[in-house]
This record gives structure tokens, C-alpha cells and sequence, in this order.
């Protein structure tokens, strides 16, 4: 009778941990596939950031060119207006000087227009403010601001992902130990359950990332 009992009770253990090593061989397969799904769309989300932060430094560059052509004008403007004052220009000559001084007021009223749309974007500006064509298109200007701020998103939102990554890695982890333990159904059990706990918060993360991109 107590051999048997026990045999039963082995065969009991057994058929627990068989079990145990289905659940954590299939948790783990799905968990596999979604930390793959998450590592590709992480991957196209970095690829956008990268895009973003170079835009940032290109139209900064952008920004400050106009500005260097301004601060130009502005110094032609002293200088014709110092022309005018000193009288070194004759009478007959003050009205050329002075149309020449509308022109390159004109300029600078110009690149300063310019510049704010560079700064903040087509759609900030108003359709009635857009000076700077992109490609030949008018309103396609994506302001300095909006590069920073769609950067900082991205950033934000990969972030996200690396710690859902980090959560099905360790999730992973315990399932592949999980299998390796035998004869220890309660052990299994406790991993298992940190597997779906594991997986589960490396999943929200991961869609949280998602919901934060752009």
C-alpha cells in the first residue's frame, strides 16, 4: 500500500512538472514572439529619433544662416542710414540711398520672417506668415521646436521599450528555468507566475511605448 502511494505520488509529480514544462515552453514562445515584435517597431521608432535629432541640428544650421544674413543687412542698413546722416551724400544722390535702404529693410523684414518659421514651423506661423518654401512647397517647414520636441517623444518613447525588452528577457529567463527544473512542481509554479507577471508588465510597457510615439 505505501508503494504504491508513493507511486502515485511520484507519478503525480511527474505529470505536474510535464505540465509545468508545457505552460513555460508555451509562455515562453509567447513571449518570444512578442519581445520580437516590440524590438522591430523599437527599431523603426530609433530610426525616427535619429532622423529627428539630425533635423534639429540641420535646421538650427538653417536658422542660424538666415540670422548671420540678417545681422548682414542690418549692418548695410547702419551703414547707408550713417551715409545719409554724415551728408556725405549729396541731395540728388539721398533718394537712391534711401530706396536702397527700403530694399535692404525689406531683407531683413524678410529673413526675420524666415527665421520664425524655421524656428517654430509652417503650422504655427499661419498660412498668412509662410515666407520659406521647402522644396519648392510653401507650409512644409517643420520648426526647430517641433524636431526638439518630436526627438524628445521618440527618446522618450524607446526608452519605454528597452525596459518592456528588459521585462521579456527575465521573463524568458525564468521559463527556460522553469523547464530545467524537475520533480519540483511548486518551484514551477512560482516561476511560472512570475513569467506572466514578468511578460504581462514588459507587454504594457511595450504598448505604452507604442501609444507614446508620434
Amino acid at each position: 500500500m505505501v508503494q504504491d502511494k508513493n507511486n502515485r505520488e511520484t507519478v503525480e509529480v511527474s505529470v505536474a512538472s510535464e505540465r509545468a514544462e508545457a505552460i513555460g515552453g508555451v509562455l515562453i514562445a509567447l513571449f518570444a514572439a512578442l519581445m520580437a515584435i516590440s524590438q522591430l517597431v523599437n527599431g523603426e521608432l530609433e530610426e525616427e529619433m535619429m532622423i529627428a535629432h539630425n533635423n534639429v541640428v540641420s535646421y538650427s544650421n538653417w536658422y542660424q544662416s538666415k540670422s548671420i544674413k540678417e545681422s548682414l543687412k542690418e549692418s548695410e542698413l547702419d551703414y547707408l542710414s550713417a551715409l545719409i546722416n554724415s551728408g556725405i551724400v549729396t541731395e540728388d544722390k539721398t533718394p537712391l540711398i534711401q530706396e536702397k535702404m527700403t530694399l535692404v529693410l525689406k531683407k531683413i523684414e524678410k529673413y526675420n520672417s524666415e527665421k520664425i518659421e524655421i524656428l517654430r514651423g509652417s503650422t504655427h506661423v499661419g498660412k498668412e506668415n509662410w515666407v520659406q518654401d521647402l522644396e519648392g512647397e510653401m507650409g512644409k517647414i517643420t520648426g526647430v521646436k517641433e524636431w526638439k520636441q518630436l526627438a524628445a517623444t521618440y527618446d522618450y518613447a524607446t526608452k519605454k521599450f528597452d525596459y518592456g525588452m528588459l521585462f521579456f528577457q527575465i521573463c524568458i529567463v525564468l521559463g527556460a528555468v522553469c523547464i530545467i527544473i524537475h520533480d519540483n512542481p511548486l518551484l514551477q509554479k512560482s516561476l511560472i507566475v512570475l513569467m506572466v507577471v514578468f511578460g504581462i508588465t514588459g507587454t504594457i510597457f511595450s504598448i505604452y511605448g507604442y501609444l507614446l510615439a508620434p
